[in-house]
């Protein structure tokens, strides 16, 4: 008897699932070009999930579809970075303040520096830091603040890979990931968010240093 079919939903997901992670890891260049014709035959799918995929990215800013170049990989610029890493900055801090004072479980976020540590290759670590994260803030308490931070939560990584591309300063992020998490299971809330406010913003000014022409001192013309 032949196997069914897979499902068209289970194949967009699988097709999409499989774009985003040769995009967070590198293997798909911003400014890379997505055509549904090569894609379908690389995945063996008929181009409707491949196309309803690249519709989910382009929704999450994975991808940019434009009516003369098609669809690319979004390109990451200073400006997109730090509008990203603004959005981390006002809520991640708080998430993870408000997960530490109502005690909630932090193993996810101990296992995921466990696999980073133990990462054979930069793709495999970019994908653990992505879940140290989201295992800090996701216990906040406030559902809706967990997935506002989802929403940015792949367009922050497409940033770090690219920042990581130039300058692999994974061992220094690694020791500020064990900091933030030894305040935070301690309980010490405050100390955790700062710790943490300190690592995104301070990591986003290494990888797209500010132009001090355009971003001058109050006070100064």
């Amino acid at each position: 008897m032949t196997p069914a079919p897979i499902p068209i939903p289970s194949r967009t997901q699988f097709v999409l699932d499989a774009i985003k992670h040769r995009i967070l890891t590198g293997q798909l260049t911003p400014g890379q070009a997505l055509v549904e014709t090569e894609l379908a035959a690389q995945f063996g799918v008929s181009k409707t999930p491949v196309r309803e995929a690249l519709k989910t990215l382009a929704g999450t800013g994975l991808v940019v579809m434009s009516q003369y170049k098609g669809v690319t990989v979004r390109m990451v610029d200073a400006d997109m970075a730090r509008e990203v890493y603004d959005v981390r900055l006002l809520l991640e801090p708080e998430a993870l303040r408000r997960a530490v004072r109502t005690g909630a479980p932090l193993d996810a976020a101990r296992d995921a520096l466990t696999r980073a540590d133990a990462a054979p290759d930069a793709a495999e670590r970019s994908l653990a830091n992505r879940e140290f994260h989201r295992a800090l803030y996701l216990p906040c308490g406030n559902p809706l603040l967990g997935r506002m931070l989802d929403e940015v939560r792949d367009q922050a990584a497409l940033v770090s890979a690219v920042a990581w591309a130039t300058d692999p300063s994974w061992d220094r992020e690694a020791a500020e990931h064990r900091e933030i998490l030894r305040l935070a299971l301690d309980g010490d809330a405050d100390g955790a968010a700062h710790a943490l406010h300190a690592h995104i913003a301070s990591f986003v000014q290494r990888a797209f240093p500010s132009d001090p022409d355009s971003h001058p001192e109050e006070g100064h013309p």
